[in-house]
Formats: structure tokens, sequence, C-alpha cells
């Protein structure tokens, strides 16, 4: 065991990745309280862990990881059961409480986690997790049982929390792993003395200002719509150039997250699958951009997507120590608003760092949810040449159908309901089959089928190229059964876009994410600011 450590000192040092602590740590954790008194090096290498944790690990995690999401995405559900194991033996061994120093993020995870599944229980009785960055959880696996002990495991330590407590109420839904060899999972984690929360009446919304992550639901119920938006900073290797980047889920999903992670540095990988291009946000061609390595992989395309600028070619930077030196680097988005009024969530978002300067002046994305499931999406985009095409895309589950001037992007139960109200006149381009994952003269198709992933990206594009553009869409999440939806109609004057949508009426400013909503005569301005929640 001692070999093993001295020989792995220098191995997985940046805290950001998954495999410091899940993967590395938390082994060598509990084989030193194993041996602790036959091994004399036992406390030395605990206190080793427990220091660097506390310099570099604690900090990363209230840094990347406030309010309970964490910036690398779906891989926390890979590495954060383990590491939470080693927590509770640290704490029952040597009375140790790591949580207390990342409250950031520990007193938060079990929530955030909770909104991190989509509506409704699949197959063998599981949750999925929703997809972000590399991963996804498409097919079902054992990661899934492993996000359902990590909420366990912070609840019973935050019993007497009211959220936690809901929380319990929502993992009873599924009270037992859905892998059979884990079911010693449960024996060590399910405890059933907590108090169940109200969670029918508990929040629908919630927010992780760390790595940027909006989550909403229209209800507590398995047939609830489902919405999740991102717009944070770089930190490590398995995030994606997704800034803005939104899902939609109304009993399946409808609108995803496109590609296959069939490698790590692929062709497919690195040109498809973690490019802008893959991801609801948008695209700025400029002919002239390059994009160096990434993932040690070869970038043969231009997508027009976001950039990749970073001293190391995974993007991934050492610790919070390094990331606030070089910050310019990697602060690269911003959630500038974000509000639930029951009736509507509201989120704004700066983009424009994502993208290279030498193209952009700026992207702002604002995002109002109606509930029960529509949505409005406003992009403010202004290039630094005019004749720099701008495409806002949507990665469909399924190929849409026209109706009425509409798009229909049907899957399973669910029926999604597109309307393009700006820019005017629009091309609107959907690539399907052999297009889906081809651009600019190229084909990037995928080694291997990781699972159901979206087989349509919809380009809406403005007919003619202006300095400034303005995008915006209506969706609309419903059942098979349900009828059309309201017709959503836009006026635009000197200064705002206005879009009336039933007895809703929702205004945007077009010099600044700003606006205002009326609702049966009733007007509200939109927050200014993050609102963040306890």
């Amino acid at each position: 065991m001692n070999k093993t450590v001295d020989a792995n000192v220098d191995s997985e040092t940046h805290v950001f990745h998954n495999a410091w602590y899940g993967y590395k740590n938390w082994g060598i954790g509990l084989a030193c309280y194993a041996t602790y008194y036959e091994n004399e090096r036992a406390a030395e290498i605990l206190k080793n862990l427990e220091r660097d944790w506390q310099s570099r690990a604690a900090p990363a995690l209230r840094l990347a990881g406030a309010g309970g999401g964490w910036a690398e995405g779906y891989y926390i559900n890979y590495w954060l059961y383990e590491w939470l194991f080693f927590c509770e033996v640290a704490r029952f061994c040597q009375g140790i409480d790591y949580y207390a120093q990342a409250p950031e993020f520990f007193a938060q995870r079990a929530v955030a986690g909770m909104f991190e599944a989509y509506p409704g229980i699949g197959i063998y009785s599981s949750r999925r997790p929703v997809p972000m960055g590399d991963g996804g959880g498409r097919v079902f696996g054992g990661d899934r049982d492993k996000a359902l002990s990590a909420r366990r495991i912070l609840v019973n330590h935050y019993a007497n929390d009211p959220a936690h407590q809901a929380v319990h109420a929502f993992n009873e839904t599924t009270p037992r792993s859905s892998v059979g060899v884990y079911a010693y999972k449960d024996l060590l984690w399910r405890d059933a003395t907590v108090v169940k929360g109200d969670l029918k009446n508990f929040k629908l919304s919630h927010i992780s200002a760390g790595p940027g992550y909006v989550y909403a639901r229209s209800s507590w119920d398995e047939d609830a719509t489902y919405f999740f938006f991102k717009c944070g900073d770089r930190f490590t290797a398995h995030q994606h150039l997704d800034v803005g980047h939104f899902l939609i889920y109304k009993y399946a999903e409808l609108l995803g997250d496109a590609g296959h992670y069939d490698a790590f540095g692929s062709s497919h990988d690195v040109n498809f699958h973690l490019r802008t291009i893959a991801h609801n946000t948008m695209l700025v061609y400029d002919p002239c951009e390059t994009w160096p390595g990434i993932r040690a992989g070869s970038v043969s395309g231009n997508d027009g997507g976001q950039a990749h600028a970073w001293p190391h070619h995974n993007g991934a930077v050492a610790d919070p120590a390094q990331w606030t030196k070089q910050r310019e680097l990697y602060d690269i988005g911003e959630i500038l608003a974000f509000e639930d009024h029951g009736g509507y969530v509201y989120a704004a978002a700066d983009c424009t760092r994502a993208y290279s300067p030498k193209k952009l002046a700026y992207f702002t994305r604002q995002i109002v949810f109606l509930r029960p499931g529509t949505f409005v999406v406003f992009d403010r985009v202004s290039a630094k040449d005019p004749a720099l095409k701008k495409t806002s895309l949507l990665q469909a589950m399924k190929p849409p159908t026209r109706d009425a001037g509409r798009l229909v992007v049907a899957n399973d139960k669910g029926r999604l309901f597109i309307q393009i109200l700006l820019p005017a006149n629009p091309q609107v381009r959907l690539a399907t089959g052999a297009e889906l994952y081809s651009y600019g003269g190229r084909s990037y198709p995928a080694q291997r089928d990781t699972g159901p992933a979206p087989e349509c990206r919809i380009e809406i594009s403005p007919p003619e190229q202006n300095t400034v553009d303005y995008f915006l869409t209506v969706l609309t999440a419903t059942d098979a059964a349900a009828e059309a939806p309201l017709r959503a109609a836009a006026e635009l004057d000197a200064g705002s876009v206005t879009v009336t949508i039933g007895d809703a009426k929702i205004t945007f400013e077009k010099v600044q994410p700003a606006g205002y909503i009326e609702i049966k005569d009733q007007r509200t301005r939109f927050a200014d600011k993050v609102i963040m929640q306890p």
C-alpha cells in the first residue's frame, strides 16, 4: 500500500478533475484507516491527504461547486459516492468533518443532485441523471445507484434540515438500488427513520452558481416538464464548449446533448461531441478561425463555435490558486439573473467570453419558463464583422415535422412545438442522417453508439447577415394528446422586442439583457442579479 501511495504522489493532482479524491484518495484513505495500528505511515499519509484537501480541494468545491452542482458535469456521478464514503469513515474514525470545510457544496449537493435527475422512474426503478459534458448516462448503469447513495449519505448528515427531508422523500420513491449487487448500499445508507419532507410543495427550481447551472421543473410529478440551463466558467477536462446550452424534457428528452462519447480525444469527440455544434447554443462562423488540439486530438473542423485557447490541451486548471491567477482565461460565462415567481422562471446569462473576441462583441441569452411547459428564448448577438454568419442551434431528439408554420419534435409520449419568431424570414436547416455529424465539407461519425442521442440538428440563421441579430424562439413541451399550443406573436420597436403568448406579454430590451413580464395586467421587471437560494 505504501509503495502505491509513493508511486502516485504526482498522479491526478488537478483537484477539479474527478479522480483526485473520487478514485484515488478514498482508497488510500480507507486503507490507512484499516491499517492504522499496523502501518506506521498511516497517520502521516492521512495527514498529508487532509492538508492537501484543506488547501486545494475544499477551495475547489467552494469555487466550482457552490450550490451543489459541479463544473465537471456528469462525472460527479462517478466519483462523489466514493469520496462521501471516505468522508463518513473519517468522521466516524477520527472525528474529521470534511463537509464543514466546503458547506457551499456539501450542504446543497443532495438538493442539486435531486434536480439533476430527469422526471420519471425508468428501467429497474432507476432515475436517469441529466447529461452534462462527458458521459450522459443514456443507458442504464450503476452510476444511477451511486447518485442515489450519495444523496442518501448527505440526507443522513443533514437530517434535521427541511430541504434534505424533501430530498429523502424523493429518494424513497426509488427505495432500492437498481443493480442487485449494490443492495449493500441500501443496507449502509438508506435510513428510513429520517423524517420525510413535503416534496410536493418543495421549491421547483434551483441554482448552482459555482458551475453556472439553473434547474427547473413544472412540478414534482413524474410527468413534469423539466429544464436545465448552463452558463459557467472553465475548470477541467470533461467540460464541453457549451456555454449557453439548455435541455428540455417531457416524458422523454426533446432537446438533448448531441454526439457520442465514443472515446476521449477521438475525431468525433474533438470535432463534434464536445464542440459547440453539438449543443443548444450559438455559432458565429469566422472562416479564418482555427482551434488548437483538444484532449490531444486533432481538430480539423471549424464549426463557428466557442473558443479553446487554454494552456493545457484539456482546458484544465490545477487548483483554485492557478484558476484565480489566470482568471481571464477561465472566467468565460456568467448567470446574470435568476428568479422563480411560481408561474414563471427567469434566467439571463452572458455567454460572450466563451467565444473568440476577434469575432464576437456580445452574446446574451434570456429564457423565460412559463409553467407548465412554455419556454421563451431571446438572444442578442453582435459580431465584430457583419459578414460573419450567426446560427442558433437546437438538438432535436427526433427529426421534426412541420405543422402550421411550426416545427414539432415527437419523442415517446412527449411533444415539443417550436415557433421561430426572430429573425424574420429565417433560414432553417435540418441536419439529419449523414449530415448530422458533418459540417464544413468534413464528416466526423461516431465510432460507437453510446445510447439515444439527438437525430436532428436544427439550424436557424437570419436571411442576411447584420452586425447585430436577435433570435426569439418559443418552445412548448406537451404530451402527445395535447392540442397545439397558443400561437406566439412578436412586435419590435426601436428599443425592445415583445412576445405575446395567451395572457402573458414578455418584453426584452435590445440594448441590455433586461426587460419585464406582464400577466393579467400585472407587470414585473426582471431581476438583474442572481438570487441565491438557501
